[in-house]
């Protein structure tokens, strides 16, 4: 960046069964923290709501929750829902989904190349009558500055950061890359202790310049789960989601005892792959 900032793109993974007024805040107060330390630019915050093949209990269709997070950022000027990661047919890990973003950003996106080319066609000839024979070495002096890819941070709150210590749940060679190449900007209470979890685990140590602890001083405890669950008793969710998300919720009659029931009894898809991995790399020693 000009100012000599580094560009960053927020990253939530995450149910979002349904987008709360505090995955909303998230975004929020990580920006505000990146922009406290004077080193960080916040340029985009996306939302990437999980496949329905990760097959957590409760969760209903992705296209609900992707449209309802899209109900929810309709007025945000920087933070979107990218919907690529839940098209997807199977699972994936959440540090491919970091992958894919870092590469959108680090190749230029060939449509825009595309219509970018379209005006200069038309003025074609009438560039080449102009005596431009300066211009290559302007550019010559320019390349040594190379205009830097955005880093996109994965944003999560504490329970997420925690999860790494649930056996089968994450690869360590994931957790390893996400910490070493991407970064954690982690969201916790004042005065949850995320700071020992990462004291007590070696990979979060090694790599804890790149973990960003945000204290969030104003706490929002609301959670997906405590929404379905008033959902559930009839009870009124006004002023915890945002209302366009309460109306969807409302006019399509999304959450009940049935859709609490889903993927019941089914494991969950990370535990069935890495526990398979697990087992078949037994195997082979």
């Amino acid at each position: 960046d000009a100012d000599g900032k580094t560009e960053v793109v927020l990253l939530a993974c995450g149910s979002f069964n349904p987008i709360t007024n505090m995955h909303l805040r998230l975004f929020e107060l990580a920006k505000d923290y990146f922009h406290e330390t004077g080193k960080y630019k916040v340029i985009k915050g996306i939302i990437s709501p999980v496949g329905d093949a990760y097959k957590k209990k409760g969760l209903i269709s992705a296209s609900h929750r992707v449209t309802m997070a899209q109900l929810a950022t309709k007025n945000s000027d920087w933070v979107e829902v990218d919907d690529w990661e839940s098209c997807q047919s199977e699972w994936l890990e959440t540090l491919k989904v970091l992958r894919y973003h870092q590469q959108k950003l680090s190749s230029p996106d060939v449509t825009n190349s595309l219509q970018d080319a379209v005006p200069m066609t038309k003025l074609g000839r009438k560039r080449k009558q102009e005596p431009n024979r300066h211009e290559p070495i302007k550019k010559k002096n320019r390349s040594p500055v190379v205009k830097s890819v955005p880093q996109v941070k994965l944003l999560c709150g504490s329970d997420m950061l925690e999860s790494f210590g649930i056996p089968n749940l994450w690869k360590s060679e994931d957790i390893t890359e996400i910490v070493e190449k991407h970064g954690l900007v982690c969201i916790s209470r004042a005065g949850n202790n995320v700071q020992k979890f990462i004291y007590e685990s070696d990979i979060l140590w090694r790599h804890k310049n790149n973990i960003h602890l945000v204290e969030e001083w104003i706490t929002n405890d609301i959670s997906s789960t405590k929404i379905r669950r008033a959902l559930r008793r009839g009870q009124s969710i006004r002023y915890l989601v945002p209302d366009v998300v309460r109306a969807y919720i409302e006019k399509n009659n999304l959450y009940s005892p049935e859709s609490e029931d889903r993927n019941a009894g089914v494991v969950l898809a990370p535990l069935q792959k890495n526990a398979s991995d697990c087992r078949s790399s037994q195997a082979l020693n």
